[in-house]
């Protein structure tokens, strides 16, 4: 609310409601689910953040109103599936919220009034408002629904209001956290000696001769491991083995795909709706009412990707021809119609570079022109285009090699489109060009291109039918009903023919069961619910009944070594059959008598093994061989035995070839600056909330 006012008085376009449901809230799904009885109780509690709680309460509010945004974006609720990355979404930003909020003050970041106008009604529109309010005529941005929307707002009720207040503050929480991710990875930068060292990683070169011992060479009874060593190695080794919530689970599948008669009745029937929309006038009703596609009827725009399903299944589309039917990745058949081609505004492709001016007196401007222009020449003399832009970009296409896509020429500001439309080439505008935002670089990369295209499509999803999937939950019931324990289980299994699968480690935050996609509900049932032994009801998933048993589970903290057991002695008895290798392998002086000492050793010549791998060929993982075998000083030298978690390496220097010397590094200062500042905002996000110490119980509830 805090600028309907002003955007009200910013426009003069009359007053209308955007279709769609914009404003829709939806009420139910988790506030209403069974979980809801916990709000009453004083366990309510679905993580910690900061070392504030955080109450189910607040948590389902933040879910709400990420739920209400994709409502929103797409005009329908979001399935089970789309929940979980909705409920991630909310956590992420109640995360944001507590942590993110004191780093935005201490660097005085914030959304002006003014910043926020112009996000959703100005010329930089969000991208999530651009996304919804398309024209299907014109497959083009409508701005005139959302700006007679916004002037709706003041005299509209307040649920609706209540919802714009949301999404704004959500647009603008977004935009805090580009800046400060922009503010991070702008702040990246490589020395030329770091470069240079990157280089020389890189090219520097070795003949090697690697002498490899796997560890089986020396039999697991030649070596014992006690109990107490295990102990002792564990308490030395507690961050290789600190374990999560998890639990161990068996589970026998109960397939619901569809049968070959299911199959048959789904082709049947798009063979006749088929030929209809061939013959009918009226394209867009007749799959508005027939069709099953979320986008039924869409005019695509010029240098927009026509349908995959009709693209890869035809070369050249025919305006008036039908295409199909076709199966799609997601087992539906498809059918597409060219209702229509046109011409229409053209639309051009470029990229940019923009050095953002806004705010700056005439100085700073000058300043900035002067480094545009530098990089303006730099990329004029070879400099790649894409990493100039993601090195000086100052806005959202920095990370995208400063690409826009395809565009008309309305939708960028009159300088800035005219630069791009006045170009009868392909390739880098000369001059810089200077906008209400900054000093752009421009390179065109697409001519123009007028040709829109409607197109009809026809879908119908291949699902099982009542009688497949009433015949695959007689089975499950039965068999969930007769076994009692984890016994019986499995007896009754072997008997029926079931197999018996087991998922090991399974995370109580996990959506998946091996190759079992949106199993919560079983993965919920054995954290809340289930004792060990005990046999579940039948869940129905996607694809499958599933009846699982609880083998085991662990609680989040330091290992136990009745959990780690295997992995630890595996370790110790490494460990201790490294040590008597390199003992067999004291005294001898080539790596032709180490290996007589060993027939299960193999003796290799690498000729090119660089400074910067990690990974010998034929041996694999082992940096620290690799290591040594770089800091030998002269041909003909050996390294010592080197215990890697494959095995023992003893590698001989044959040559070394250092890089040679160039006389720019440059490009693997711009490589590197980019690399780190990509990784800078995650490693940042993990760091924050590590400090955090953020604790996660919303597998609890969900």
């Amino acid at each position: 609310m805090a600028l309907i006012k002003q955007i009200r008085q910013r426009t003069g376009l009359a007053i209308g409601v955007i279709a769609g449901g914009l404003i829709l809230f939806l009420l139910g799904g988790d506030l209403l689910s069974p979980n809801s009885t916990l709000l009453n109780s004083n366990q309510n509690i679905v993580g910690e953040i900061a070392g504030e709680e955080i109450s189910y309460e607040e948590y389902i509010a933040s879910v709400e109103e990420f739920r209400a945004a994709f409502q929103q974006r797409t005009g329908r609720a979001p399935s089970e599936p789309e929940m979980f990355s909705v409920r991630e979404q909310a956590w992420q930003a109640l995360i944001v919220e507590k942590v993110f909020k004191e780093e935005y003050e201490k660097l005085g970041l914030t959304i002006s009034d003014a910043e926020l106008v112009d996000m959703v009604q100005g010329k930089n529109i969000v991208a999530e408002l651009r996304q919804q309010l398309v024209n299907p005529q014109t497959g083009e941005f409508d701005k005139t629904q959302l700006v007679s929307f916004l002037q709706s707002l003041e005299t509209a009720d307040p649920t609706q209001q209540a919802f714009w207040a949301q999404q704004e503050q959500l647009f603008a929480d977004s935009r805090l956290r580009i800046k400060y991710d922009n503010m991070l990875n702008f702040s990246e930068y490589t020395t030329s000696v770091e470069a240079k060292y990157e280089y020389r990683a890189a090219n520097t070169t070795a003949d090697v001769t690697h002498l490899f011992v796997p560890y089986y060479a020396i039999a697991d009874s030649a070596v014992s491991v006690s109990e107490s060593e295990m102990r002792d190695y564990l308490s030395k080794n507690q961050s290789k083995f600190r374990t999560g919530t998890s639990a161990n689970l068996e589970y026998v599948s109960f397939s619901i795909l569809p049968s070959k008669e299911d199959s048959a009745d789904v082709i049947s029937e798009m063979q006749v709706l088929t030929d209809e929309l061939k013959n009918t006038d009226d394209d867009s009703t007749f799959v508005s009412r027939n069709s099953e596609s979320q986008f039924p009827f869409f005019s695509y725009a010029p240098g927009t990707e026509l349908p995959v399903g009709l693209t890869s299944n035809v070369e050249e589309i025919e305006e008036g021809a039908t295409y199909g039917p076709f199966v799609t990745a997601n087992s539906s058949y498809v059918t597409y119609k060219i209702t229509d081609k046109y011409d229409g505004a053209p639309r051009m492709r470029a990229s940019h570079i923009l050095f953002s001016t806004e705010g700056m007196d005439e100085a700073n401007k000058a300043a900035v022109r002067a480094q545009a222009e530098q990089v303006l020449s730099d990329i004029k003399g070879g400099a790649s285009f894409a990493v100039s832009a993601s090195q000086y970009g100052q806005d959202g296409t920095a990370q995208n090699g400063g690409d826009l896509g395809y565009f008309a020429k309305a939708d960028f500001v009159e300088p800035f489109a005219n630069a791009v439309f006045d170009k009868n080439s392909l390739g880098l505008i000369n001059d810089l060009v200077e906008t209400e935002y900054g000093y752009h670089i421009i390179e065109v990369t697409g001519m123009p291109l007028t040709e829109y295209t409607k197109v009809a499509v026809l879908e119908l999803e291949l699902v099982a039918s009542d009688a497949t999937r009433n015949e695959a939950f007689r089975n499950a019931d039965s068999f969930a009903a007769s076994s009692g324990n984890r016994i019986e289980f499995n007896e009754n299994a072997a008997a029926d023919g079931y197999r018996v699968l087991e998922a090991t480690n399974v995370d109580a935050t996990s959506r998946n069961i091996n190759n079992i996609q949106n199993a919560r509900e079983v993965i919920r049932w054995a954290f809340t619910e289930a004792s060990e032994d005990e046999v579940s009801p039948v869940f129905e998933l996607d694809n499958n009944y599933i009846v699982a048993s609880l083998i085991s589970k662990k609680e989040e903290g330091d290992a136990k070594l009745e959990d780690v057991r295997t992995q630890v002695e595996a370790q110790v008895r490494n460990d201790k059959k490294a040590s008597l290798i390199a003992e067999r392998l004291n005294g001898k002086s080539t790596l032709e008598e180490m290996q007589a000492e060993f027939p299960e050793a193999s003796l290799n010549t690498t000729p090119d093994l660089k400074l910067s791998a990690s990974v010998i060929p034929g041996v694999g993982f082992a940096p620290r061989a690799i290591g040594s075998v770089f800091g030998l000083k002269n041909s003909g030298e050996m390294t010592a035995p080197i215990k890697e978690d494959v095995g023992v390496i003893v590698a001989k220097l044959n040559s070394l070839t250092p890089a040679a010397e160039i006389g720019d590094y440059s490009g693997f200062q711009n490589q590197l600056t980019q690399s780190a500042s990509q990784r800078t905002s995650y490693q940042v996000m993990m760091a924050l909330q590590d400090l955090a110490d953020v604790k996660d119980y919303r597998y609890k509830f969900f």
